[in-house]
């Protein structure tokens, strides 16, 4: 597949509201609660230069990854899925078989977020399904908040050959201006060479007024840590619309990334996610 790798979208979304299963989409979010489809991201991918994406679950339904899928199969530019199953049910192993029987299924994304105990991923239910995306060589999205570094970093030795990445930079809280905690355990975390950190859905943490230089040192200890053959770029779109939109978010990651050598930049633009996703296969 010549040329995928130059320019990936690592981290955006779909959804369809009369699914039914996007229980996190309130009042409050009103510019996301409507349908959002490929021929609306059409444009801003071909406006960047870039040629293919990787579509993330949003809702924690299998339903919702069959439909993932359904749009893949019919979108070029999606050149993976990343989508859910049950953890702790001991169906797992066996639905983790059945969905990645589509050429498409990359990897899992458990709602870690949203779950009210922190230490959920260290259940010895979860394990079984865990055990079984390692061995098949998938990937495991981590939604993570900075409060669940500390179980992770126990989880990461129950999984050593796993592979992880961490959405969204791990959601440091960025408006109020919190750092230090947070960035002790990214480079604690870091140290695990198989795992790998998306910086995207950033500027959502941000105030509402952000301005680039709020997330220079951010970006600055992302890249300190993971270095880029480990950093990937996403949109997190249209999640992105709360915080500026697709534009603004690329434009300031382009500038933020032109103190980089051309190498460096092609990996964390779309090199790094092509690699770690296997968009190849």
């Amino acid at each position: 597949m010549p040329g995928l790798e130059e320019n990936i979208d690592a981290h955006q979304h779909f959804w369809r509201l009369d699914r039914g299963d996007y229980h996190w989409l309130t009042l409050d979010m009103a510019l996301l609660c409507r349908d959002f489809g490929p021929a609306e991201l059409a444009p801003f991918l071909s406006r960047h230069g870039i040629g293919g994406t990787v579509l993330v679950q949003a809702a924690a339904t299998v339903a919702e990854t069959e439909y993932m899928l359904a749009v893949a199969a019919e979108t070029a530019f999606v050149k993976g899925v990343v989508g859910w199953i049950d953890f702790e049910s001991t169906t797992g192993p066996a639905e983790i078989d059945r969905l990645a029987a589509h050429p498409k299924l990359k990897g899992f994304r458990p709602m870690i977020q949203d779950i009210p105990d922190p230490e959920w991923m260290l259940r010895a239910a979860v394990g079984p399904a865990v055990a079984h995306i390692q061995h098949l060589g998938l990937s495991f999205d981590a939604l993570v908040k900075p409060w669940h570094l500390e179980p992770l970093g126990r989880f990461l030795r129950l999984y050593p050959e796993l592979n992880l990445v961490i959405d969204h930079g791990a959601k440091p809280d960025i408006a109020a201006g919190q750092f230090e905690d947070w960035a002790h355990a990214m480079r604690k975390i870091a140290r695990n060479d198989h795992v790998y950190c998306k910086i995207s859905g950033l500027v959502t943490e941000a105030a509402p007024d952000w301005q680039p230089g709020d997330l220079t040192r951010y970006l600055d200890l992302l890249l300190e840590a993971f270095g880029p053959a480990r950093l990937m770029w996403g949109s997190d779109w249209p999640v992105v619309d709360l915080a500026g939109g697709y534009d603004r978010w690329r434009d300031a990651a382009l500038d933020y990334l032109a103190r980089l050598g051309h190498d460096e930049r092609r990996a964390i633009l779309g090199r790094t996610a092509a690699e770690f996703y296997r968009l190849h296969e």
